[in-house]
């Protein structure tokens, strides 16, 4: 089983609770995820796979992507001036070793076979556990930890279908940057008076020395800096309502991050470590 599944904030809006109560919720485009690396214990020391979400143009993608995904690249122009010099090369030695005219049939033979070369480079069968697919490309890739059950397969498909009415879930995303804050829209600060000349201290966070010992100033102290762009995790939050035919999830409560932006919904605490339990005594048995 998988422990969690990335998706996409499609935004809040609210729903009416069996006894009439306006919950507040968002609504998240959980998947579809396509699995494009699995990591096992013997190769790699653990277990996870790797997801790959969102769609993204051929061209905006590198090559080394491109070969992880398992495409077939185009020769580069580097390559390409290789494999000429290679054969020219071999014309070369094969006209040295003619000294009649019966040896042209043999350099003839030796340049068709040395022209003989595939324009495109196949992916690496090793580093894709075997699979020759043309996964992607994937706007986003994730790795996400393998709690217990059947070993997922390179090219497989994960949707919202893993998440459940009434589960807890963790969502973990990136909050709205706000650029460069004071410290009291930053930490709340209260601020200076504002009276008996101190005309300029509104909004000032005070002094921040300790005194003379140690006379400097502590790592860690709060001051005025860039405020959000963080990586934000809100924990145990309940799924709502579940769509899997349009892979919709409703969550309970806001979640960080602007609508339109790359989330990850994580299976809860308490899932996770049932998962673990039951796999821990499938093993045994």
């Amino acid at each position: 089983m998988l422990s969690a599944l990335l998706g996409r904030k499609v935004g809040m809006t609210q729903i009416f609770g069996p006894n009439g109560v306006a919950i507040p919720v968002t609504v998240i485009e959980a998947g579809p995820c396509t699995i494009t690396q699995v990591k096992t214990a013997a190769t790699d020391g653990y277990e996870a796979v790797q997801l790959g979400f969102g769609e993204v143009k051929l061209k905006h993608v590198t090559r080394p992507m491109l070969g992880h995904l398992g495409h077939a690249l185009p020769q580069t122009p580097r390559q390409r001036r290789k494999q000429q010099l290679q054969q020219a090369k071999s014309r070369q030695e094969a006209r040295k070793k003619t000294a009649s005219a019966a040896s042209e049939t043999e350099a003839d033979v030796a340049e068709a076979t040395a022209t003989k070369g595939s324009a495109k480079q196949q992916p690496s069968a090793k580093r894709r556990r075997g699979s020759a697919m043309e996964l992607g490309p994937f706007k986003i890739l994730r790795e996400v930890e393998l709690i217990s059950g059947d070993q997922p397969a390179v090219g497989d498909t994960v949707d919202a279908a893993m998440f459940a009415t009434g589960e807890r879930v963790d969502i973990i995303g990136t909050s709205k940057g706000k650029g460069f804050a004071g410290v009291m829209k930053r930490h709340g600060f209260g601020g200076g008076q504002r009276t008996h000349g101190q005309s300029d201290r509104a909004r000032a966070p005070g002094s921040i020395g300790p005194g003379t010992t140690p006379g400097r100033v502590f790592k860690g102290t709060r001051m005025a800096g860039r405020m959000g762009n963080d990586r934000i995790t809100i924990k145990s939050l309940e799924v709502v309502q579940t769509d899997a035919t349009r892979n919709l999830l409703v969550i309970k409560g806001s979640i960080p991050g602007p609508n339109g932006s790359v989330v990850m919904i994580r299976k809860g605490a308490e899932q996770m470590a049932l998962a673990a339990r039951s796999g821990a005594s499938a093993r045994r048995s």
